[in-house]
């Protein structure tokens, strides 16, 4: 009997070590894990670029509800997700030329790296208030709360230094 008991003892020692060591191994491999960058994620010019405003403190966590595609649109899902000056993407470190003003968010345009935040941020903060505005005006009963719209005023993301 104790030489049973010894051997179940020993037993579900090695079942504890041997799972214990699994997870432990799982939880090693950081390329099969999915970071999100939680706090204020800090957006300003590249490297070389003279600003010649702040930078942008960016609320990342308070944008959660909001579809990761809408600002990562080339994400795939399962890739580590690229910043937005890489190349091929928003690279452009200087303003295209242009002609007429609606080219500045034209497929051209857009490649230069503030015209594709200012297009994002401010497009959609100003989409929500347009969306807030025409719900209020449609005096439909609203259970819960507006969403808040964000800024869209150069002031309101760019502080004074």
């Amino acid at each position: 009997m104790r030489m049973r008991c010894k051997a179940i003892g020993i037993l579900c020692f090695a079942l504890i070590i041997t799972v214990g060591i699994s997870f432990d191994v799982a939880g090693e491999d950081p390329e099969g894990q999915m970071i999100v960058p939680m706090g204020v994620i800090t957006l300003k010019a590249p490297q070389g670029v003279e600003s010649k405003k702040a930078p942008v403190e960016f609320p990342h966590s308070r944008h959660f509800a909001t579809d990761c595609k809408s600002c990562h649109h080339k994400w795939q899902g399962e890739e580590k997700i690229k910043g937005c000056q890489t190349s091929g993407c928003h690279d452009q470190a200087q303003a295209p030329k242009k002609a007429v003003s609606y080219l500045s968010y034209s497929d051209v345009g857009i490649k230069y790296f503030k015209y594709a935040y200012h297009q994002a941020c401010i497009g959609c903060h100003k989409e929500i208030k347009a969306k807030n505005r025409q719900l209020a005006q449609s005096y439909q009963v609203v259970k819960d709360q507006l969403p808040p719209t964000g800024p869209s005023g150069c002031i309101e993301c760019h502080p004074k230094e």
